[in-house]
């Protein structure tokens, strides 16, 4: 079954955020999906927010950009979630807007490399083992959480290259793509994962008056490959209702 989620964009405060997720618990969406950009509120502590302030919606965050944390930083923080709100919090990683990366110093030579070490990492951590590892980005010498989640959340990779989709393949359980993803560049994206079966396609949807990106085409987007379809809002938009109203129907449907 297909999952239909709204994206929360960056630009509300956190306090309307959280209003918000609220009201799309209430709509019946399936997920709240948050991302992360520089330099507005941070996407685990958001998360982490929303899942305490609603019943029942998962949260995903798509995406954290890993340049700006130590993983093991991440590791316990993602953990601490998942333990408190098992089964309701997917995360994704990506290598980070490069000039903001800049902005902080923290800008990787090799983006792709940073990522997959990372995800190397951060998967064995939340699976509970100790990890010692000396790569190009990564060093971790015995290093083991004490209070893993019993139920790690999926691990995804926010993804448009080619070289990042292959990455994503490999080390993630899911690719996320952005909202500009027509129906056929999911489709040639797909091909490029090889994922292997039961990796998750996420794809942000922008709504617009547009008829391509109408909720009632969503279909369009589903028979391409995706598995989770995010229904994104003009940073402009204020008729939230509307799309928590959307998003619900389309759950109902698909």
């Amino acid at each position: 079954m297909t999952r239909i989620g709204v994206v929360l964009r960056p630009e509300l405060a956190p306090e309307d955020l959280l209003e918000a997720a609220r009201a799309a618990d209430r709509a019946g969406v399936d997920e709240v999906w948050l991302w992360e950009d520089c330099f507005y509120s941070g996407g685990l502590s958001t998360a982490a927010l929303v899942l305490a302030s609603t019943e029942r919606v998962s949260v995903g965050i798509g995406v954290l950009p890993t340049p700006m944390r130590n993983v093991a930083a991440t590791a316990m923080e993602i953990a601490t979630v998942a333990r408190v709100h098992p089964g309701r919090l997917r995360v994704g990683l990506g290598h980070g807007v490069q000039s903001w990366m800049g902005q902080i110093g923290a800008r990787a030579q090799s983006p792709l490399t940073l990522l997959s070490e990372q995800m190397a990492a951060l998967t064995a951590l939340l699976a509970g083992e100790s990890v010692t590892v000396q790569g190009r980005y990564v060093s971790l010498d015995n290093v083991q959480l004490n209070w893993p989640p019993p139920q790690p959340p999926p691990l995804l990779v926010g993804a448009t290259g080619p070289k990042t989709l292959a990455l994503s393949g490999r080390t993630g359980v899911g690719t996320i793509l952005t909202s500009e993803t027509s129906p056929d560049q999911v489709r040639a994206a797909v091909e490029q994962i090889d994922g292997g079966p039961g990796h998750e396609i996420v794809v942000y949807v922008a709504m617009s008056s547009d008829s391509d990106a109408a909720p009632s085409n969503l279909q369009r987007w589903i028979d391409a490959g995706a598995t989770t379809v995010v229904l994104e809002p003009a940073a402009a938009e204020t008729d939230l209702a509307g799309l928590f109203t959307h998003a619900a129907s389309s759950t109902q449907r698909f």
